[in-house]
């Protein structure tokens, strides 16, 4: 019964990020290409943008919790139920860490919590990637579609870092602006970031796709 539960959340929280990622996409570009919009509402639209990106950040991470707890039930990792729950705690104990960060970003203590968030982030893409391979080496006895997921998962957490990364080129491009009241070389630079974020976003969701794919299929 509990494992019915936690795959009928584990498709739902699917379905809340692509509607989250939906949001933030729509109207960060409309901030992009609205260049006579007064900078006063372009700032408060893009203050709602980094709120919504909260509920990105929630969903990765509760996929990555449910994802590993109904393997770990299911015997497709090692681990079993104690397992499982393990990777319950450690989920919420992570969701904790990232509303703290969003909501301490603007406090001295915001930029070490933030580099503690991807400090995490590296060390679980890291160990995503070591029980893929160890798996599909046969060190590991899991289902070789379970590795790949893992390995996949971790090449998207790796797309959600690069558009963090291009959010920072972002912003630094958005505070030129603002320091030179305007311009179309700025304005430019704003959209070839909105580009360079979403481009990212595609692959991410190409990936996505992906483990859906191997969720359904299940190969050898």
């Amino acid at each position: 019964m509990l494992h019915n539960l936690l795959l009928v959340a584990h498709i739902a929280v699917l379905g809340y990020w692509l509607g989250s990622e939906l949001v933030i996409n729509s109207t960060f570009r409309y901030v992009c290409y609205s260049g006579g919009m007064p900078v006063a509402e372009r700032s408060r639209l893009m203050d709602h943008v980094m709120e919504v990106d909260q509920h990105v950040r929630y969903a990765l991470v509760l996929q990555f919790g449910l994802g590993l707890a109904l393997a770990m039930r299911l015997g497709w990792l090692p681990g079993g139920v104690a397992g499982a729950w393990a990777a319950g705690v450690f989920a919420v104990a992570w969701l904790a860490l990232v509303e703290l960060t969003h909501r301490r970003r603007h406090a001295p203590l915001g930029a070490r919590l933030a580099a503690l968030d991807r400090g995490l982030r590296y060390g679980v893409m890291a160990g995503l990637v070591g029980v893929a391979v160890a798996g599909l080496a046969g060190l590991l006895i899991t289902p070789a579609w379970i590795a790949w997921k893992l390995l996949v998962f971790a090449g998207v957490m790796a797309c959600g870092v690069g558009i963090r990364f291009a959010l920072i080129e972002w912003f630094a491009s958005w505070r030129a602006l603002l320091e030179a009241g305007g311009g179309e070389a700025h304005e430019a630079a704003l959209r070839r970031g909105y580009w360079r974020a979403t481009g990212i976003l595609i692959g991410l969701w190409v990936l996505i796709g992906v483990i859906v794919l191997l969720s359904l299929a299940r190969p050898a």
